[in-house]
């Protein structure tokens, strides 16, 4: 326990947080209250500061995001729209009022009527004036006019016309523009009137009356439109506010928030977009969000596998080298020392593929893990180069392979073209080797396999059509059929041929694509520029 009078015995003055009991002299009194005072503003002024800057901070955003615009414009085209409805109200007042002002001048007219030889004394002119409410009173009817006027009223020679149609725009201009001009204009301003009696006889009848009681009518007309014009815009732009954040702001800021959590993680399976089943854009975007996080996460996946693929090929790429090395060694040695002609036929075939092998290896051109050298241009013979591509391809080219898949050629003789030699047998083995594994897979098949390679010049490309008459293409695997990893329908393949081959004409300018497929067959078209 503490020994409270023991600690008491040196509490004589405020502690070092401010606390403590004020003094007992009235000047260090007033001290000790001006720094407690002093002390309580400046936190005071801190957290007026803080909250301030927040509550700044909070608006701002709002201010520039969607709500906050959504809600600008919800306001501003309600105010409009009551603007445009206020206006010709305001005009139909001051009308209204003038009308009615002309009414009683009318029926105050009508005791000249009754008077002797049509005359009134200045007293009753007086106070018919002043029953009308008007300032002038002048009537045309047929030989007579009758006038009553204050001596001290000086008629104005703008005259306004009322009861009479306006056929033209600028009519309907002076007609919404005069409240404006009785409400901005001064106090002891003078409206003068015409108009075709309704009341009484006559032709004619003037009025000019003070434009001062007309404006505070006008002026009361006015804030109790704009109070209730208020009114309704906030009412309703705060419903139209709120259904169009319910069904347009919310969905679009959980999109916004899928987006962002499957940009931080896009390989997460567990990250997918809500489905609203909303047949309307917002549910079209969700579809097409949640379709296109599953197309980025195959993506990712496939440039994983080729990154592995690559990553593997690299390492085995030195003793890949070594191998093929050795075994055109051996290839060498064999052609020196063996005269057997069928060995002496095979060699070139057997130099040719270790040779292409070996380039291979030695460049690692693996799909994913190093790019295509840029295209060698040489003028190339294509009945050699598509030969030798239906050889490596496995495609027989004599009668006397009857088991194998045929392969044509039709090109003018001597076609030829501009382009990589090896980058363009790597491409034709690609398409021909698919289609031969194709026929060769087709179940209960009967006629013969048949490739072709029909080539074709235009004024400014090569097309060269490889055709097979294989079973087609399924369509589900149409829309995806040149990405890598997706499109192989032959048991242990990769599915990167197509890939591959597309790589290759693109690097020379073309391209390739799928030109025609169904049960008859398939064509793939490759188009290579024209050099020079």
């Amino acid at each position: 326990m503490f020994d409270q009078g023991k600690s008491g015995k040196f509490d004589t003055g405020p502690s070092r947080r401010g606390g403590g009991k004020p003094p007992a002299n009235r000047k260090e009194r007033m001290g000790f209250y001006a720094d407690r005072l002093a002390r309580a503003l400046n936190l005071l002024a801190a957290l007026s500061l803080k909250y301030s800057l927040t509550a700044f901070d909070a608006a701002r955003r709002f201010a520039v995001s969607l709500s906050g615009q959504l809600l600008v414009m919800t306001f501003g085209f309600i105010l409009i729209v009551e603007a445009v409805i206020l206006i010709p109200s305001l005009a139909a007042d001051q009308e209204r009022w003038l009308d009615d002002t002309m009414r009683r001048a009318e029926i105050a007219s009508q005791a000249i009527d009754t008077s002797v030889e049509n005359t009134v004394s200045k007293q009753m002119s007086s106070q018919l004036l002043s029953s009308a409410n008007v300032l002038y009173l002048a009537i045309e009817d047929g030989s007579r006019n009758y006038r009553l006027f204050d001596p001290n009223t000086v008629v104005p020679n703008q005259v306004m016309q009322l009861r009479r149609p306006r056929n033209n725009p600028i009519d309907d201009l002076r007609y919404l523009w005069a409240p404006w001009k009785t409400l901005m204009g001064a106090p002891n301003r003078l409206i003068h009137v015409q108009a075709p009696p309704t009341v009484r006889s006559g032709q004619l009848i003037e009025i000019v009356v003070r434009a001062e009681p007309l404006r505070q009518v006008l002026k009361s007309s006015l804030l109790n439109m704009l109070r209730v014009s208020l009114g309704i815009s906030f009412a309703a732009g705060v419903l139209v506010f709120a259904a169009l954040s319910g069904f347009i702001v919310r969905p679009i800021r959980r999109l916004t928030k899928v987006i962002q959590t499957f940009r931080s993680n896009p390989e997460d399976p567990k990250l997918k977009a809500a489905h609203s089943h909303r047949r309307d854009e917002i549910g079209q975007i969700e579809r097409e969000l949640a379709s296109m996080q599953e197309e980025v996460r195959n993506s990712l996946r496939s440039r994983a596998r080729l990154a592995a693929l690559g990553q593997a090929v690299s390492k085995i790429n030195h003793d890949l080298r070594n191998m093929l090395t050795s075994a055109q060694m051996a290839s060498d040695r064999l052609s020196a020392v063996s005269d057997d002609p069928t060995v002496a036929k095979a060699l070139p075939r057997l130099e040719r593929a270790l040779d292409r092998a070996l380039s291979l290896a030695t460049n690692v051109l693996t799909y994913g893990k190093s790019d295509e050298h840029a295209p060698q241009i040489q003028i190339v013979n294509l009945k050699d180069l598509a030969e030798a591509a239906a050889e490596d391809a496995g495609l027989g080219m004599t009668a006397q392979a009857p088991e194998t898949v045929k392969f044509s050629l039709k090109a003018s003789k001597g076609f030829h073209l501009e382009a990589d030699p090896e980058q363009l047998h790597r491409l034709l083995v690609n398409l021909m080797r698919n289609a031969r594994q194709a026929i060769e897979l087709q179940p209960n098949r009967k006629a013969k396999g048949r490739i072709t390679v029909t080539a074709l010049k235009t004024a400014d490309e090569v097309l060269l059509l490889v055709a097979d008459n294989g079973p087609g293409i399924p369509e589900k695997i149409r829309e995806k059929l040149f990405q890598p990893f997706t499109s192989s329908l032959t048991p242990g393949g990769s599915g990167l041929g197509l890939a591959i081959a597309r790589e290759l004409a693109q690097i020379h300018g073309g391209d390739v694509r799928l030109a025609a497929t169904g049960a008859g067959g398939t064509t793939f078209e490759i188009k290579l520029p024209l050099k020079g």
